[in-house]
């Protein structure tokens, strides 16, 4: 028994726990969150290690001596705003499963849950400077009307070569057009669908998510802030952090 028990308690020492967080998490959804454990023990492999985090559970069988171990913990946070995960449980049967030793294991992570993204009725004017709300943008596309001539490429659409200008010349021209994107939007959680603070936040994270991906230029109007509209991905992100820190603390799990 002494030796068993010596045994079990250097199987799990000197193991640490790393979160590599995905960029998006909603709450109330379950999210896979990729975990690095590393032993750091010079002598001795670690076996059985069951990883315990915020209600999620992780199994992994052998960890080599001075090795690292990639799994995923399935998480869900019940609540948005930012969350701060302070320790993990590191648990292991090890050696001959009588008794479950476990140690706390110390993290220092910040989780930013985002509102659950509840479709709603969302009504947006679209009385843009074209049609369907669209209007005429500053960058190069393809539609649009003719910003310039230029000469060919070989990069450009075969559809955009001038063929009557060629003609006249020695070389290949053509027609630059302005990209067309949609009218920008700007949402105040304040003003959108919903009985409770909660339920508009949520119908806000699915507004931003909807125009993102319909390529909408889109901004948010905070009680102390006004984020102008844009249509990256790091935009959109910012987006949903601001609406998950929405008039909230950070909290601690």
């Amino acid at each position: 028994m002494s030796i068993s028990g010596i045994a079990g308690w250097l199987n799990i020492r000197h193991l640490e726990v790393r979160l590599d967080k995905p960029e998006e998490v909603y709450a109330g959804c379950e999210t896979r969150i990729p975990v690095r454990i590393r032993n750091r023990k010079r002598w001795m492999p670690s076996f059985l290690i069951r990883l315990k985090l915020a209600g999620g559970e992780e199994l992994l069988p052998v960890l080599a001596r001075g090795g690292e171990v990639r799994g995923a913990l399935s998480l869900k946070f019940n609540r948005r705003g930012i969350t701060r995960l302070t320790e993990a449980q590191v648990c292991s049967s090890f050696p001959i499963n009588f008794f479950v030793r476990c140690r706390p294991a110390t993290l220092d992570e910040c989780v930013v849950v985002f509102p659950f993204p509840r479709p709603c009725g969302i009504s947006v004017p679209g009385a843009g400077k074209g049609e369907g709300g669209a209007m005429p943008a500053t960058v190069k596309g393809f539609e649009g009307e003719i910003v310039r001539i230029s000469v060919y490429t070989g990069g450009e659409p075969m559809k955009s070569i001038h063929w009557r200008l060629s003609a006249r010349h020695d070389e290949l021209k053509v027609k630059e057009l302005s990209a067309f994107m949609q009218e920008p939007v700007i949402i105040d959680p304040s003003e959108m669908p919903g009985k409770t603070v909660e339920e508009r936040l949520s119908c806000s994270a699915f507004a931003v998510k909807k125009f993102v991906r319909e390529g909408r230029p889109v901004g948010l109007r905070l009680p102390q802030q006004l984020i102008h509209p844009a249509v990256s991905n790091s935009h959109r992100l910012n987006l949903l952090t601001s609406l998950a820190t929405y008039d909230q603390d950070q909290g601690t799990t």
